[in-house]
Order: C-alpha cells, then structure tokens, then sequence
C-alpha cells in the first residue's frame, strides 16, 4: 500500500517512522507477544502513548510469515524458504510478505516529506537469556556510537533488557537479513535493530537466578520498547501530568 500522510501527527509536523517487523520466523511466538505490548501500549489512552502518537509514526508489520505460523512451520515459510536470508531480493511470488514491505519501506526512503528514522525486527532466541539486540557495524565511528543509544535507553527502562548482550556485526550468514540489508541501504540518520528475546527466561542485574518469561513479561517488554521513544526524541516534558506507571494488563 502507498504511505499516506500520518492523521495522528501534529499539523506541520515531521514525519519520523518507526518501522516495526515481527514473526518472520513462524516458531518464535514470543516475538509476536513483545509486538502485541509494543501495540497495545502505542493504542492506549497512556499518556506517553498520546505524546508518541503526536510526534511519530509507527508502521508495525506484526507478522511476516503467516502461512508458516499456519502450517506450524518453526522457520520456513509454506514454500520452504527462511524469508530473513531473502531480503536483498524478493520475489513477489515465493516471498511476497517480504516484497511488499520492501516496497514500502522503500518507498518511504525515497519520499523526501519522510523520515525513517528507525527499523526494529522482533525475534526469539532458543539459546541466550533476557531481550537484547543485534546492529550493525559501521566505519564511521560517530554513527556506530550513535546506534548503540536506543539499546542504552532501552536498558534503563526495561529490567529484563540486557546491553551487555547487545552486540554489532556484519557476519557473511546475515546478509540477507531486514537488519543487515537496510542498514546498507538507508542513509545514516537511520537506525536498524534485530530484537530478540529469550524462548524461557531472563536474569535480573546483580542476581544470579533465572525469571522464566511469561506472555505478560513478553507484552511489558514491548511496552517498555515503546516508551523508551520517548526518552530517545527528549519527549518527557510534553506528557501531561505525573508519569504513570504502565497497567500491568489491558
């Protein structure tokens, strides 16, 4: 679908997206439960959600596997394919999720009334503890710097995020992957991110005994990824009223 001017925006306001991917890989459910917090936060009546509604535009594509979330696949797609090797070029027949969100996305890098600032792709990991993320490497030393402070900010306000975790690369085996394919392809105002989150349970700081994940935990950690835009545009003085803590259920 063609982008359209964001209703929710300010009048006059610039158009800075946040582009959300999740479930590419059908057999990591908790994925789709952090994108589930990241949309119900961002649709509630929170305040923060209200000021991130007037400042920003969130485009979410929660799932991008359905037929093999369908069929019960734990990677591959209906015609056997891992869609996140597919990126650099997709076929509108054999990965047609794909090709239509590169479209889009690349439609919106190529509107000049556009701003997209951010792309986040949500996982799950079978093997490491707590969320944490994936970013690229850069040669210049200023972006790299630059792209490590979502993941700081996002440490901060989420105790089951761990930076210590986060790591940077550019592995051959990951080139076709949303991260590793536009993070080359989009300037250097923009920001790529593999989410991931653990299948079973997470560590708190400075204790050595694991928290196993719940579908709420999953949900607050969405929640959580949210309301760290807020620190990340400097939005804070604009919430209306004392900051309230976030519902723990909707």
């Amino acid at each position: 679908l063609p982008f359209s001017a964001a209703a929710n925006l300010r009048p006059g306001a610039e158009q800075k997206v946040v582009f959300i991917t999740a479930r590419v890989h059908p057999g990591e459910t908790p994925s789709s439960f952090v994108c589930q917090g990241i949309i119900d936060f961002l649709v509630s009546h929170h305040p923060v959600a209200k000021v991130l509604r007037d400042h920003l535009v969130f485009k979410i594509a929660p799932m991008l596997n359905p037929d093999g979330v369908y069929l019960g696949n734990y990677r591959c797609s209906l015609m056997g394919f891992d869609l996140n090797r597919h990126w650099a070029n997709p076929s509108p027949w054999a990965h047609p999720t794909l090709h239509g969100v590169k479209e889009l996305i690349i439609d919106m890098y190529n509107n000049p009334k556009i701003n997209l600032e951010f792309y986040i792709d949500i996982h799950a990991h079978s093997t490491m503890m707590n969320g944490f993320m994936y970013g690229n490497i850069f040669e210049d030393e200023e972006r790299f710097q630059r792209q490590a402070v979502f993941p700081k900010l996002l440490c901060q306000n989420a105790e089951d995020f761990s930076y210590s975790s986060t790591s940077f690369n550019r592995d051959a085996v990951k080139a076709g992957t949303g991260r590793r394919f536009l993070g080359g392809l989009l300037n250097d105002t923009s920001y790529c991110y593999t989410l991931e989150v653990s299948f079973y349970s997470y560590i708190l700081g400075g204790t050595a005994s694991a928290v196993p994940y719940t579908e709420e935990a999953y949900m607050k950690l969405g929640r959580n990824v949210a309301r760290t835009f807020l620190d990340y545009y400097r939005l804070n003085s604009l919430v209306e009223g004392p900051l309230a803590p976030t519902p723990k259920t909707w």
